[in-house]
């Protein structure tokens, strides 16, 4: 596996201090093991069992194209995997209604609740300016498998 290696060297001489199993995304921890089935060194096996099942879970989710250009205009948590577009609509109410004349919409707002549910089932996906990785819209959109970005703390939502 990929290695972090911590060293040092004193009066000429190499020291290794430590090594660890080191972090990578999921599309590199996946690149490695095929690479590594591919050259004979592991087994499929081996490269199935390196990969844990919530890693494979991002990659079930739609995502930006990684080479395409973006402006970001600002940044939250990512409180459940994926990537939506869509009109942006900032009631529940108006979600379900643009839903039902099939448009995709994206529910934004300053936080959501219970009360939110039919707009977060017909929305695409789900921004909010509060919350984090354990509030409501991040715990509902993950199981939903909808994606959320929750604590987007530039939104300012009248």
């Amino acid at each position: 596996d990929m290695q972090d290696i911590e060293f040092t060297i004193e009066n000429g001489k190499l020291y290794i201090l430590q090594t660890r199993n080191a972090k990578r995304t999921v599309n590199a921890a996946l690149k490695v093991a095929v690479d590594l089935v591919a050259e004979g060194l592991i087994t499929e096996k081996e490269a199935i069992l390196r990969i844990s099942p919530e890693d494979l879970n991002q990659l079930l989710h739609p995502r930006l194209d990684p080479k395409a250009k973006k402006t970001i205009i600002a940044t939250g948590l990512p409180a459940s995997p994926g990537a939506a577009s869509g009109q942006m609509v900032f009631t529940s109410a108006s979600a379900e209604e643009w839903h039902k004349n099939g448009k995709k919409v994206v529910l934004v707002r300053a936080e959501t609740s219970p009360e939110d549910i039919g707009g977060m089932v017909a929305s695409t996906g789900i921004l909010t300016a509060r919350g984090g990785m354990t509030s409501h819209a991040a715990v509902v959109a993950r199981g939903m498998g909808k994606p959320c970005v929750a604590g987007c703390t530039a939104l300012v939502i009248n």
